[in-house]
């Protein structure tokens, strides 16, 4: 008896899971991730780990998919022939995917565990940074290596921060907007807040991506390995403003990064409320 063709859809539905997992090919060998310029690499392997696993997967199952829709859209009646299932082969894919997952979740909190400031060298640069609608406000804690005590009471338009000018620490404080510097090689602790609404204080070149909460201080660290500028983004929508959070990261030489030091000193924030204030 002479078999009738497949019918137009099942040939069009095949074809298409067919284009997809080409696309899927394609797509799988781009380049997803920005060049990096800190030493966190291994979230550079972690993210490419988890993408080879799923795309391996999600390859097989689009292409299968296509195959069976193509295979068995022939119209000709045909007894279908039941498969019981096996017990033995459920419990292995189970046990291997949830190996898997296990494995993949320890590798995580081993490095978030790792970005925290319990592993961090006790000569890194030390940053304050506190989000606030539409800025981000840099704090350095000047020669003295120590951070001027801040209070909420004093927070006003021309003190976003509520440094308190009484504080002889607070006097060689350097506050900046919007520019981060660091310097190439050497390890940066940055304590993160927020003034008003959550944001998310995001370096992508860095892999660095921690939000800023009301009432907490949150730290992060990590070592950047290469001179030159980077964005710096806020990841959590904050207002209607949203988009134009965005500030710069400098990484510059030892050298470099203590002149600019010396620059601001004398213009930054906290020296010109001194100077109003006639201190």
């Amino acid at each position: 008896m002479k078999t009738s063709a497949r019918p137009k859809e099942g040939l069009f539905l095949g074809l298409t899971f067919g284009l997809i997992v080409v696309l899927g090919t394609v797509f799988f060998f781009k380049k997803w991730l920005p060049d990096l310029a800190s030493d966190r690499v291994e979230i550079d392997h972690l993210f490419y780990t988890i993408l080879i696993m799923t795309g391996i997967v999600f390859i097989l199952v689009q292409g299968i998919t296509g195959y069976f829709i193509w295979r068995y859209s022939d119209p000709t009646p045909e007894r279908a022939v039941y498969l019981s299932h096996s017990r033995s082969l459920e419990i292995t894919w189970t046990t291997v995917t949830a190996l898997l997952m296990l494995a993949l979740g320890v590798w995580g909190l081993s490095l978030w565990k790792n970005v925290t400031t319990g592993n961090a060298p006790s000569k890194a640069l030390a940053v304050e940074i506190t989000g606030q609608q539409f800025q981000w406000n840099i704090r350095y804690p000047g020669p003295d290596s120590k951070f001027g005590r801040v209070d909420p009471h004093l927070i006003s338009d021309d003190n976003a921060l509520g440094l308190d000018p009484k504080d002889k620490a607070s006097k060689d404080d350097v506050v900046v907007q919007d520019d981060l510097y660091l310097v190439v090689n050497r390890p940066a602790i940055v304590t993160l807040r927020s003034k008003d609404v959550i944001h998310s204080f995001f370096l992508p070149n860095f892999r660095v991506k921690q939000d800023a909460v009301p009432g907490m201080s949150i730290d992060t660290w990590f070592t950047p390995t290469k001179i030159g500028d980077y964005e710096i983004a806020c990841a959590q929508f904050c207002g209607l403003g949203h988009y134009t959070m965005r500030g710069m990261v400098h990484v510059l030489s030892q050298e470099q990064f203590d002149q600019k030091m010396k620059e601001l000193g004398h213009v930054s924030y906290q020296h010109h409320l001194l100077t109003l204030k006639g201190e």
